[in-house]
């Protein structure tokens, strides 16, 4: 069977082309050592990077979900502009592959607003064509629905698709909605933890892309 070239990119946000990670962690931290203090350190919060809000603050206390979130939203919005940066040769890699007609999406498992807002802080919202966060869906990722709808926007097929992120529900997100996928070596996870999912390709600088793009390995 012949495989199809890759003409589309879906990107996660946090962690993949932003470096959000250390505004994620300061966020947990705030709230939680509000209600539990001393109870979660650093490295608690760590897998709490990637999953949504609601899968997080129900693991730790049913009850008090919706305020959790709330609290959440509401520190993490008055600090964001402080804490996030681009990760090195994002912006110049999109900038390039934009010019070349790689038709580009954002698959998140945040609110659409914030994940616009720091497309703009970093200079990058040009080049995308459509946004998926998870108000626009029902189930996030790994649920296959946010990377079907960013397919449907961008009038491609699965097969035509490559899905990068720097966690597990990225990766299955993409196997689950039939793309292939391709982790990132930068994720605070770390490589080995990410290979265990089994990606098709494992980025070592967001240029690799090129080469993958091309249809070879990078």
């Amino acid at each position: 069977m012949t495989v199809k070239p890759i003409t589309t990119l879906l990107f996660d946000f946090d962690g993949t082309l932003a470096d959000t990670n250390e505004l994620i962690i300061a966020t947990f931290q705030h709230v939680l050592d509000q209600h539990f203090p001393g109870r979660f350190q650093r490295e608690e919060i760590l897998p709490f990077i990637g999953p949504s809000l609601e899968d997080t603050f129900s693991s730790i206390a049913p009850e008090m979900t919706d305020q959790l979130i709330d609290e959440y939203r509401t520190w993490n919005k008055a600090n964001h502009d402080d804490f996030v940066t681009a990760f090195e040769g994002v912006a110049d890699t999109l900038h390039r592959l934009h010019e070349n007609g790689v038709k580009m999406a954002v698959v998140s498992t945040k609110m659409r607003d914030m994940v616009e807002r720091g497309m703009r802080l970093i200079g990058i919202d040009a080049y995308f064509e459509t946004v998926i966060g998870l108000d626009d869906v029902t189930n996030a990722k790994p649920d296959p629905e946010p990377l079907m709808l960013a397919l449907e926007r961008l009038n491609r097929a699965p097969e035509e698709a490559l899905m990068i992120g720097d966690n597990f529900h990225d990766i299955l997100g993409g196997q689950n909605a039939g793309v292939r996928t391709a982790a990132v070596a930068w994720a605070l996870k770390g490589e080995d933890y990410l290979q265990t999912f089994k990606p098709d390709f494992m980025l070592q600088h967001m240029s690799d892309l090129f080469d993958i793009l091309k249809g070879e390995r990078p």
